[in-house]
């Protein structure tokens, strides 16, 4: 998810006594520091509430304004791997890594892509979840001995710990991923 739609604005118009809720895509986003009491550098990125909701008055109490984070559903999702971005995402990750090597010709690839998306999901935070398109990069499908897709490799610090190949069941990707969460 592009960081311009991790914050949505809802803003509530009062008019002639009706009600109207407009929500709108944020391309820049100036927060005040602080607005009537509410300090927003007290935030902590540990709060159990994955929303960040906030009413700023604009303009007298005619117009009030909600900004929502939605960088939760940022972690959860799939993000798609190339040549330029496999050392930064990948390599570089701090929590452990499943990549899925796929093609979009791949019936298999095709049947195990929800699988991998439920697994985003549930361990949101815990892990990161990556697929490299190997016809779009085929240098580092090389580069770790992919001869057959979908193959899913596990990576933990920076180094690969295992490969998974075939369209396998749920279970078999969440019990080798057991392996690496808090290792």
């Amino acid at each position: 998810m592009a960081m311009k739609n991790c914050f949505q604005v809802s803003t509530t118009v009062c008019t002639s006594g009706r009600a109207g809720v407009v929500f709108a895509p944020v391309e820049k986003l100036h927060l005040p520091t602080s607005c009537k009491g509410f300090n927003l550098s007290n935030l902590s990125s540990s709060s159990s509430s994955s929303l960040f909701a906030h009413s700023l008055t604009l303009r007298g109490n005619t117009q009030k304004s909600r900004i929502i984070c939605k960088a939760r559903e940022a972690l959860d999702e799939v993000q798609a791997v190339t040549d330029s971005s496999w050392d930064n995402l990948v390599i570089a990750s701090e929590t452990p890594a499943l990549v899925e090597f796929w093609a979009p010709w791949c019936g298999p690839c095709r049947m195990i892509a929800p699988v991998i998306d439920e697994l985003a999901k549930e361990y949101a935070g815990k892990i990161a979840c990556f697929k490299v398109n190997t016809d779009e990069c085929p240098n580092i499908a090389n580069k770790y001995g992919i001869r057959s897709i979908p193959t899913v490799l596990f990576f933990n610090k920076g180094e690969k710990k295992e490969s998974v190949i075939g369209a396998v069941p749920k279970t078999t990707l969440s019990s080798t991923l057991e392996k690496y969460i808090d290792a």
